[in-house]
């Protein structure tokens, strides 16, 4: 029993040093190896435990799947670079512009494409944050619907694919999938891929850009004066039709390429990241968008992230560890498995717990502290791993637009004009936070929006 509490003290330990600002990856790995070691000397843990971590490191170097992140990063940042989002608000703000509302519909179908072609939230909401806001602003736009339209709009890089939170749930439930399978008696389960990931959220990730849409119409019809229409537009509207095909369609191909030759099963995730970071070169090359410079500062921001992401994940591994060794997975399994409800129980106790820890924490720290700890007692319940995985990555979204650390409000405060103040800019997302948890009941309700199609395509 002292092990257990020695568990649950270090989970505590490592929210407070997170909290300090300590960096991500040192606090896991820090906190671990320090309550290891008193547990070592209260006799309870076992320090050769520890020995199976260069077989883990070694498992995350040779692991194909996580090659995708970088080179998806790579896709994201290029593209970032390559102009193609001022080009696609500046088309789709005329086409939208003469409709009540039609500036907030074309910062959400924006933020939509960009999520399927990039997937980089900080460069979505930054780059929408400084195109649009002013021009919403400058057209009679209430500040909290401009600047929740847009850090929402921003954030569905995280689960619409391909999603970075998608390919590394998608290695985490496939190692918890195979545990609890394996648990249950089944030596030969059926693998989880991101593949299967990536299908599932297609539908889900529709659902929540029509639940924006549908708010942002419902605000310009009955408070008219919040979500005015663009009134100076009559010249810029010449030639439209072939503006938005030269806007969309480079855009639109390098999307089907990616995700089409994924669900169509003719490339794996790694190889269709590959072939969308050529793509995102070449769109960067037509639009003379690329030069030396250019591809150095995007090799070093590719870098950057890839890094944190890997360090993060090789101290959570010591941490995983380390909580298993003291007893932590075995108060987890008795706490889940007597929730009142069952699985269902289970499944929303876990659910309100990401959403707390996403106030906190970033997603990356809960897909790595928290998913292997849950994961396979969940899936050693009956649920269905892809609608578990899409489940949270709606969950962890969320956690982009809760304040006070949510990052799409940091991303936006940055570059907000100085009359946007701070409170406009957290009063404004509540809205779309209410309709993210209003899309997690519907799919939570209706689990055929998540495997419906990959049954369809995948069997």
């Amino acid at each position: 029993m002292t092990g257990e509490i020695l568990s649950l003290l270090m989970l505590a330990a490592t929210c407070g040093v997170l909290l300090l600002g300590f960096p991500v990856a040192f606090s896991l790995a820090g906190t671990a190896l320090a309550f290891a070691t008193i547990g070592w000397g209260m006799g309870e843990f076992d320090m050769r435990l520890l020995g199976g971590l260069p077989s883990r490191y070694f498992g995350v170097m040779v692991n194909e799947v996580l090659v995708a992140v970088p080179l998806f990063v790579f896709m994201g940042v290029m593209l970032e670079r390559s102009k193609i989002a001022e080009q696609l608000l500046e088309t789709m703000g005329l086409l939208f512009g003469t409709l009540r509302g039609g500036l907030a519909f074309s910062v959400t179908i924006v933020g939509m494409l960009l999520a399927a072609s990039t997937g980089i939230v900080g460069a979505t909401v930054v780059t929408m944050g400084l195109l649009s806001l002013p021009t919403m602003l400058k057209a009679g736009y209430d500040p909290k619907l401009a600047c929740g339209t847009i850090c929402a709009s921003g954030t569905l890089g995280q689960i619409i694919p391909p999603s970075i939170v998608l390919v590394i749930l998608g290695d985490i439930l496939q190692g918890a999938n195979t545990q609890a399978q394996l648990a249950l008696g089944n030596f030969a389960p059926e693998p989880v891929s991101v593949v299967d990931l990536f299908a599932g959220a297609m539908l889900p990730g529709l659902v929540l850009v029509a639940l924006y849409l549908l708010y942002e119409a419902g605000v310009a019809f009955f408070r008219p004066r919040a979500a005015p229409a663009l009134v100076e537009i009559g010249e810029g509207r010449e030639g439209l039709g072939r503006r938005v095909m030269v806007a969309v369609v480079p855009a639109g191909l390098l999307i089907v390429a990616v995700l089409g030759s994924i669900l169509l099963g003719i490339a794996t995730p790694t190889e269709s990241a590959a072939v969308g970071s050529v793509g995102a070169m070449l769109l960067a090359l037509m639009r003379r968008q690329l030069d030396l410079r250019i591809l150095r500062e995007v090799m070093r921001q590719t870098t950057m992230v890839s890094s944190m992401v890997f360090v993060i994940l090789l101290g959570a591994s010591v941490f995983s560890l380390t909580f298993r060794g003291l007893g932590g997975e075995e108060i987890v399994t008795d706490v889940l498995h007597n929730m009142p409800g069952g699985a269902f129980g289970a499944m929303f106790m876990v659910m309100a717990l990401m959403f707390v820890l996403g106030f906190f924490l970033d997603f990356i720290e809960i897909v790595f502290v928290v998913v292997p700890i849950v994961g396979p007692v969940l899936l050693m319940m009956g649920l269905d791993p892809v609608w578990l995985g899409v489940m949270i990555a709606i969950n962890l979204q969320t956690s982009f637009l809760t304040p006070p650390f949510g990052f799409a409000l940091f991303y936006l405060r940055g570059v907000a004009p100085r009359e946007v103040t701070t409170m406009d800019i957290y009063r404004g997302i509540i809205p779309f936070v209410v309709l993210q948890l209003a899309g997690l009941a519907v799919i939570a309700a209706f689990p055929e929006l998540v495997t419906w199609l990959p049954d369809l395509l995948f069997g």
